[in-house]
Formats: C-alpha cells, structure tokens, sequence
C-alpha cells in the first residue's frame, strides 16, 4: 500500500511540474553598462544602417538599441528579464526622441522571438553566449550579424575580432542554412 502512495504521490508531483511548464532559465550574469565607444564601435562592426533592426538581449537600460535609431535610424528591439531595467530603457528612448523605432520586452531571452533581428548584440557571459548560440544559429535569417562585447562563444570563431577601449568586440555571420 504504501508502494502505491508514493507512485501516486510521485505520478502528481511529476503532472502538476508539467502543468507549469518549463523552469524558468536563471541568467547570473550582473547588470554591467556597455561604454558609449563601444556601442558605437560595436553598431559600426555590424554595419548597422536603417534597414536593419538590432535586438538587443540584454538590453539593461537600452543604450545599444536607442543608439542604433538614433546614430543609423535602424529599428531596435531590447529584451531583458529585469522590469526595472525595461522601464528605464522606455524612459531613455522617450529622452531621446526615437520611441517610435523601438521597444522594449521583459522576456526570457531564451524564449523571445528573434527571428527579425538582422543584428543581435549581447554584453553576456561566455557560458549564457555558448547557451544561447543554439537559438542565434538556428533562430535567425542567413546574413544577419551577431556581435558580442568581451565574450567569445567557444568554438564558433568569429569574423572579425576588434579592440576598443580595452574590449574586444566580436562579429559572427549567421551562415546559410547547409553550413549550420
């Protein structure tokens, strides 16, 4: 009998974990502000123009995406789990006139839809990059650009390797479907 009980107490622990769906994926990474010249340099890496929309995973107050609408005139999306973060970044797009190019979501960057973005930038710790490569690679169009500040993504050499300020600045090519 006892046997039994704890089958079934098992078999409803195990129902009800499916019925709140996956857990939530825990990014520890610290909230660390990108410097003016590197979003700079890290938008021109890209070859950002207006015809491109950057997302931004990670965005914290939302300088990269506010400063690709505002430098380039590109369309900019900012995702980060941290209302807080979000709320400030809305703030700054208003302050700098360019809220109608972009927005800001409170996501899991592991679950938003990315598959717009022609550029993606992070500012994330190497084992959140590598986590997260999977989605960037099979998530986004041929062509579009990945650039990374002061962290690589293991294997995956990058195109290009830039040092600003005593950054560097890493872009990747999505390649074309056959070689991914």
């Amino acid at each position: 009998m006892a046997g039994r009980t704890a089958k079934w107490a098992l078999a409803l622990l195990v129902s009800v974990a499916r019925s709140q769906g996956p857990a939530p994926v825990y990014i520890n990474a610290p909230y660390v502000t990108t410097p003016e010249a590197v979003v700079t340099a890290m938008l021109r890496l890209a070859g950002v123009k207006s015809s491109d929309t950057v997302y931004d995973l990670g965005c914290g107050d939302g300088r990269i995406v506010i400063a690709a609408a505002k430098e380039f005139g590109a369309h900019g999306v900012g995702i980060d789990n941290n209302p807080a973060r979000i709320e400030e970044a809305r703030r700054n797009a208003r302050q700098a006139g360019v809220e109608t190019l972009v927005r800001f979501e409170v996501a899991d960057l592991f679950e938003a839809d990315i598959h717009n973005a022609t550029v993606v930038t992070l500012y994330l710790l190497p084992d959140v990059n590598l986590r997260l490569r999977p989605k960037l690679l099979h998530g986004l169009r041929a062509g579009a650009r990945i650039v990374s500040h002061s962290f690589s993504m293991g294997d995956w050499h990058p195109e290009k390797d830039v040092v600003v300020e005593s950054s560097h600045i890493y872009l990747w090519k999505i390649p074309a479907l056959k070689n991914r």
